[in-house]
């Protein structure tokens, strides 16, 4: 049985190396708001630019599998052989 979200904030225990530790205490002193605020908005920032991602990976597969207009109107107008015939190469 699932059980309903209860509001609010509760706590989180991280184990983070020395130096992550004192770079998140002086950006929050920096900024003037607390660790917590300072990861709440990391997490934050990560989950916009995954659905950002999953959004423009979604539309980027839709074009794929739509395709194109090139402006040839679905006609093939040359052979394989005019595209690569290049005298110069020779």
């Amino acid at each position: 049985m699932a059980t309903a979200r209860k509001p609010g904030k509760r706590n989180l225990t991280l184990r983070l190396d020395y130096e992550t530790i004192r770079r998140a205490k002086i950006l929050a002193a920096v900024r003037g708001v607390s660790l917590s605020d300072v990861f709440a908005h990391a997490l934050a920032v990560l989950e916009r630019r995954s659905v950002e991602y999953d959004e423009a990976r979604r539309h980027a597969l839709r074009v794929m599998e739509h395709g194109l207009d090139l402006g040839t109107g679905g006609r093939v107008t040359w052979a394989r052989e005019d595209l690569y015939d290049r005298p110069h190469l020779r």
